[in-house]
């Protein structure tokens, strides 16, 4: 190997590793929103659940942003040497993308049991007998206090 050859692989090795990193740590703060989120989910808080899944798109965007570099320069560098350093990072990227998707499918699922919880209370009030009777009453008074005449 020419030694323009060896400067240009661990060039390349090194701006991979600094990718791989960065993209260790978006997935880090990807976690952490999603963790934050399941808290927001539990207690109910439309507001911070809405602004937890910006959070989550924008850690997305990057993830995917940083992922399209990543990939060109596996490509070139599946040879290289020092590429243990590599297969570690990229080990341990797929550990915290396997957390990711199962906390991700976790947050859906307590997600979709809280929408369901609503959906019940809301059918729940709605089919009570004591709160249409206090609407039909409501509405009786209300226009008894109508002077249509004039």
């Amino acid at each position: 190997m020419s030694e323009g050859t060896t400067e240009q692989n661990a060039a390349i090795l090194s701006r991979l590793k600094d990718l791989l990193n960065q993209q260790i740590e978006q997935f880090h703060s990807y976690l952490a929103a999603l963790e934050k989120q399941e808290a927001a989910i539990e207690m109910g808080g439309v507001e911070n659940i809405l602004a937890y899944i910006e959070i989550e798109e924008r850690a997305v965007n990057d993830i995917f942003g940083i992922q399209k570099v990543i990939d060109p320069l596996v490509a070139m560098c599946c040879t290289a040497v020092g590429s243990d350093d590599i297969a570690a990072l990229q080990a341990e990227l797929e550990n915290l993308k396997n957390r990711a998707v199962s906390q991700a499918d976790h947050n859906r699922d307590i997600l979709s049991a809280r929408m369901a919880a609503i959906g019940m209370e809301i059918s729940v009030l709605r089919n009570n007998p004591l709160a249409a009777a206090a609407r039909r009453s409501l509405y009786h008074s209300t226009t008894a206090l109508i002077d249509i005449q004039g």
